[in-house]
């Protein structure tokens, strides 16, 4: 089952490039960030919401991207064919200095891989059953990236632009790469570390 006829391809480097030039101190908003994008603003979506994990303080980076990832996630598990945006995070988003700040730490590591990513194995992208595969992931991965689980922001981060890249690029073969990594980070850190259990332990205790 196709998501979309009119898949959008766009460049990651040429998007920071773009979200880096102007006023340092303007925020750029995040409802205004995905505008024509299509299907392709899951990608920008989860582009945006792994910004935080860079962040080098502890607790501020998962706390902020985790709960978008998850967004993110949900979305895709359920088959939405458009983003879905609460009001509040719509009108809200980083300022330019951060972009600014990411493109001079991630550039030349989004360079070198845009020469490996390219747009192939479309099926992928197009599958209902693999974009929820996608997003179920997403939502146990950004789970894991909300978690105070100590030396993991970056490891996490590095992993979800996996995933943003494979689906801004529509790069079908970058997303069995992040298949195989984001399952192997899910059961080292979730499960096997018990992490995974006991968050959702403690939610089911919270809500009921």
């Amino acid at each position: 089952m196709a998501v979309d006829e009119t898949p959008h391809h766009t460049s990651t480097a040429a998007l920071l490039d773009g979200f880096a030039t102007g006023d340092p101190d303007e925020v750029l908003r995040i409802g205004d960030l995905l505008k024509d994008f299509g299907p392709a603003a899951f990608g920008m979506l989860l582009f945006i919401g792994v910004l935080p994990a860079f962040i080098p303080v502890p607790g501020v980076g998962g706390a902020i991207g985790g709960p978008m990832v998850v967004l993110v996630g949900v979305q895709l598990l359920l088959g939405m064919r458009k983003v879905w945006l609460p009001a509040f995070l719509a009108h809200r988003g980083p300022h330019r200095s951060t972009m600014i700040r990411f493109r001079q730490r991630m550039a030349p590591w989004l360079r070198r891989l845009e020469k490996l990513v390219r747009p192939r194995m479309a099926g992928f992208l197009d599958n209902r059953i693999a974009l929820s595969f996608t997003g179920l992931l997403l939502v146990l991965l950004g789970v894991l990236l909300a978690l105070p689980i100590p030396f993991t922001n970056y490891v996490f981060g590095f992993l979800l632009l996996l995933f943003a890249l494979a689906l801004l690029e529509r790069d079908g073969a970058l997303l069995l790469v992040g298949w195989i990594a984001g399952g192997i980070a899910v059961v080292v850190f979730g499960f096997l570390s018990g992490n995974l259990v006991e968050a959702t332990s403690a939610l089911i205790a919270k809500w009921f």
